[in-house]
């Protein structure tokens, strides 16, 4: 059977949530975080392997509120983990004085390149996804592809959107049918909004956007021959190299190297396909701090509704 990786995103500091480290907030009965669901989907869906990027100062608190737990879990299931950080240095050229904002996903990723010799997949440590997302990533990973032939979750917009403020989302363009997307627009502050009927809108800095567009949460999915490295690292890696050129000497406190626009020049330039794994499922997430208790009612309704068990990972061990 193929090995196929999930790699997890959990670096970001997350300046709009209010303080602590917002990955690690409990929201199960149990205190589970969101990154357990995201775990249990995938180790169910058949993912063989767990990647966790972190920062070295949040790795203490990380491993004493999820991994080593974790770790003993895939121990048992013959799931392999290991660790990646994100470091402001890793770089390629000089880190700019003064600059302390980390370099966003791209550089996440990369950070876990010496780990990763088969397909894998990318997601945020932050965001619940839903079942179906992983089972259909897995599926598409576990066939043979193209070097640029990449895949992406893609959840509907209007079921991606915060009560509490606006959020940034990668809004898709996609081919006539809606099997593959071709272009990715990073979007910030889009806000919801529910009419008098209760009809969900949505718009960015006042203009309005579709809320059944397909956007991305970061759920990507990369190829992989046989005993190689995913050919996307070596794309990536030279897309840094240039972000270096390009954006950082205009920017070098806050330019940030992102998938969504990484993975949008490339659509833009012919370079790759993405193919779009279309899921309903509704997106929660804690990117606000109010949102927490909404995300702890979900996953109590989740439970309530057999979706998961109370004791999380027992129907797997």
């Amino acid at each position: 059977m193929r090995k196929i990786t999930l790699l997890i995103m959990a670096a970001g500091i997350g300046s709009r949530f209010g303080g602590g480290i917002k990955q690690l907030e409990p929201v199960g009965l149990h205190g589970e975080i969101i990154m357990d669901y995201s775990i249990h989907d995938a180790i169910e869906a058949g993912f063989s392997k767990i990647i966790f990027v972190i920062r070295k100062d949040i790795e203490v608190d990380f491993r004493a509120r999820i991994g080593n737990r974790i770790e003993g879990i895939c121990s048992k299931l013959g799931i392999e983990t290991a660790y990646a950080f994100q470091e402001l240095d890793d770089v390629p050229g000089y880190v700019p004085v003064g600059r302390s904002k980390p370099w966003g996903t791209g550089q996440a990723v990369l950070a876990a390149r010496e780990y990763i010799h088969e397909p894998f997949a990318v997601i945020n440590a932050d965001d619940y996804y839903g079942k179906e997302a992983f089972v259909k990533m897995h599926d598409w990973l576990a066939l043979d592809h193209a070097d640029t032939a990449f895949a992406m979750a893609g959840f509907i917009l209007q079921n991606t959107l915060s009560d509490n403020g606006g959020v940034t989302r990668g809004v898709c363009s996609v081919e006539e049918g809606h099997t593959h997307v071709v272009d990715v627009v990073e979007t910030e502050n889009i806000i919801k909004l529910v009419d008098e009927n209760g009809k969900i809108t949505s718009e960015a800095d006042g203009i309005a956007i579709n809320p059944k567009s397909y956007v991305s949460m970061n759920f990507w999915g990369f190829s992989a021959k046989a005993g190689c490295a995913p050919a996307y690292m070596d794309i990536l890696a030279d897309g840094f190299k240039k972000f270096f050129v390009d954006e950082v000497k205009t920017n070098p406190l806050k330019s940030e190297y992102l998938l969504p626009v990484h993975i949008g020049g490339l659509l833009r330039e012919g370079k790759c396909s993405v193919k779009i794994l279309e899921t309903h499922d509704k997106w929660f997430g804690v990117t606000y701090k109010n949102d927490k208790n909404n995300v702890v009612q979900s996953f109590k309704q989740l439970i309530a509704d057999g979706v998961y068990r109370e004791d999380l990972y027992s129907d797997l061990l």
